[in-house]
């Protein structure tokens, strides 16, 4: 070896050993951060690694409990990394009574699957934020198990974050506390959580300049949220949301700071809690049930949510976008063509055409009647029922994803891809809403009950698909654009009635489904153009 080579090479020996980041050692079951070791389960068939319950913050009890998410403590010896931490309380999915199965407020885990097999591998990180209306949901669920990303080489890491009461409580005491306006602490984890991959991924062979977060449903609503929040600049490089955007809703926008605080206030009534001491103090079930949701409110009238604090947000998400005031990355989403079905509890009357005319009267207005039974057809009562349902889907969903899109392309510099997920198959035979998730997961297992009741026999075409979804969202999350070797070609998304990709038994470019019902939904919206309305 020549002298200069091996002043190279000690050169890198000692940077290595000043800063471990620079270090390119192997990566087995045992990791080291700087909170400590951790230590999993020897790696799977396909060679991943799964670190599980791995703490990103302190636990948020006590006296934590409603405060920004702090660091997490170091620990001694090795740490536990194969199970799942503790799932943060949360309502029942459907309704029914509160779950208290593995619920704990110490419940700021995230989870880390990777295939790399040194630290310098780089590879591209995925972050995901579950669904679940910020209500319920948790990391550990088995849909979101990350190894078959993984294997599509990227470091794949889930996370649980506050929910409901616990992660959404706006109060004037805790106003006081010196941490600015509050309410929004499910966000502000997920924004710790992204900070913590930023500072740690690398000893799991995961690229820090390259991470993209993505979510489905609630999680993509948390992604919208993130990209227009200025609290969360930096914390990400690309953005993809399944179905969702702003957290807007069939009843209008996302509540503001006094709005919150005012539900906040009443809620310490209601429990004879009026102090923020006394609130406190209740036991998190108490808490829980009190608050419990069901999947047929409106969560932007009914529940703890996220909202415009003034802090995290400082103007609703759609108005930040319409500006171009967001952290401006490179996005892709979509939605599912029959996004309605499970929220046809909120739905307009349907009984028959009559009420549905006579709903619809009352939400357009006369004047806008006759173009709105044009769009949402209701001579009949098949038509009425339908109309209902494709109306809810894209108040809840379809519309503001769709604005989020385009609105990035009108005022954003980053490349837009959007896509329509329209699997039927016996296994999926409605593509409603988070059905795409088993297939962007690879986690196609039979379904054995839900709204939706048991899925059929899965297909070779169901793993075609979910093996094409896969490597779209991993090349995107790789390089900003989803086109790979060996895939239909997926063109950019120019505005709104531009080209958006077929995602079923089809894989190929259509023009935007939709296009005229968001366009007349848009027409309703109050002249600031800031959110939805109802007449």
């Amino acid at each position: 070896m020549n002298a200069a080579r091996l002043l190279v090479t000690f050169g890198l020996s000692i940077m290595a050993l000043l800063d471990p980041a620079h270090a390119d050692t192997p990566i087995g079951p045992t990791v080291s951060l700087a909170a400590g070791r951790l230590e999993a389960a020897p790696a799977d068939a396909g060679g991943i690694l799964a670190f599980k319950g791995v703490p990103y913050a302190a636990p948020p009890v006590g006296a934590l409990r409603w405060k920004p998410p702090q660091p997490a403590p170091a620990w001694s010896g090795v740490r536990d990394a194969t199970r799942f931490g503790a799932r943060c309380w949360s309502s029942a999915p459907f309704g029914g009574p509160v779950s208290y199965k593995d619920a704990s407020e110490d419940c700021l885990f995230l989870n880390v699957w990777t295939g790399a097999k040194t630290t310098g591998a780089r590879l591209p990180v995925m972050v995901f934020l579950h669904g679940g209306g910020f209500q319920f949901g948790s990391a550990s669920d088995n849909a979101l198990d990350g190894a078959s990303l993984a294997r599509k080489g990227v470091v794949l890491v889930t996370l649980n974050y506050r929910l409901g009461v616990f992660g959404f409580l706006a109060h004037p005491e805790l106003d006081g506390e010196g941490h600015g306006p509050s309410g929004m602490f499910g966000i502000e984890d997920q924004i710790a959580a992204l900070r913590w991959v930023k500072g740690n991924i690398a000893a799991f062979g995961g690229d820090p300049a390259n991470v993209t977060v993505f979510g489905e449903s609630a999680g993509a609503h948390a992604v919208g949220i993130l990209m227009a929040s200025p609290a969360a600049a930096g914390t990400f490089d690309k953005a993809i949301g399944q179905s969702g955007a702003f957290w807007e809703s069939e009843g209008g926008p996302m509540k503001n700071h006094a709005q919150a605080s005012a539900m906040g206030v009443a809620l310490g009534e209601r429990l004879q809690a009026k102090t923020l001491s006394q609130l406190r103090a209740m036991p998190a079930q108490e808490l829980q049930v009190a608050t419990n949701w069901t999947f047929a409110t409106d969560p932007a009238a009914g529940s703890f949510a996220p909202t415009v604090d003034g802090r995290m947000l400082t103007t609703d998400p759609y108005t930040a976008f319409l500006g171009g005031h967001q952290n401006d990355v490179p996005l892709l989403v979509g939605w599912n063509s029959d996004e309605g079905l499970l929220f046809m509890p909120r739905s307009l009357p349907h009984a028959t055409p009559e009420a549905f005319e006579a709903a619809a009267r009352q939400f357009v207005g006369a004047d806008r009647l006759p173009k709105f039974l044009s769009l949402y057809p209701a001579a009949t009562p098949q038509q009425a029922l339908q109309s209902a349902r494709t109306l809810v889907g894209d108040q809840v969903i379809k519309l503001q994803t769709r604005n989020w899109a385009a609105s990035a392309v009108r005022t954003g510099h980053s490349p837009v891809w959007v896509y329509h997920f329209e699997q039927t198959s016996p296994y999926n035979p409605v593509p409603t809403h988070t059905t795409d998730v088993p297939y962007v997961f690879g986690n196609l297992a039979p379904r054995l009950g839900g709204p939706m009741g048991p899925s059929g026999p899965l297909g070779d075409q169901d793993r075609a698909l979910s093996d094409a979804m896969q490597t779209y969202w991993t090349q995107f999350a790789r390089t900003g654009n989803p086109n790979a070797p060996g895939l239909p070609q997926w063109p950019a998304y120019l505005g709104a009635g531009g080209q958006t990709q077929r995602l079923g038994a089809l894989i190929a470019p259509a023009p935007e489904e939709g296009s005229l019902r968001y366009e007349f939904l848009n027409s309703l919206r109050e002249a600031g153009g800031g959110t939805a309305t109802s007449h």
